[in-house]
């Protein structure tokens, strides 16, 4: 019949998130993504000026905060994608070669 629209899909188009953002916060703690890594952060603290940068382009949200104010990765997460090695100004961070 013309005009006459089937319902088939569970959730509408008009429902869907644009651009597949995830918009649960925390839902990849169920998920440790850390062994996929090749290669790993390390962040010279005497190099660091606790601007931050490391956690704003950590795609993953890797970077943690520690209760004196550095950064750490966290390394269950953490991918090696050196997105916070090439972004840091004051090149604090480094990637050396994870071990088996």
């Amino acid at each position: 019949m013309a005009g006459k629209v089937e319902k088939r899909a569970i959730i509408g188009w008009r429902t869907l998130v644009p651009g597949c953002a995830i918009l649960e916060p925390g839902n990849s703690t169920l998920l440790l993504t850390g062994t996929w890594r090749l290669q790993r952060p390390v962040i010279d603290k005497g190099l660091c000026n606790l601007c931050g940068l490391c956690w704003v382009y950590c795609p993953d949200m890797a970077m943690t905060k520690t209760a004196e104010g550095s950064y750490e990765p966290d390394l269950n997460y953490c991918k090696g994608c050196a997105i916070c090695a090439e972004e840091c100004p004051k090149n604090a961070i480094t990637m050396v070669e994870e071990e088996e």
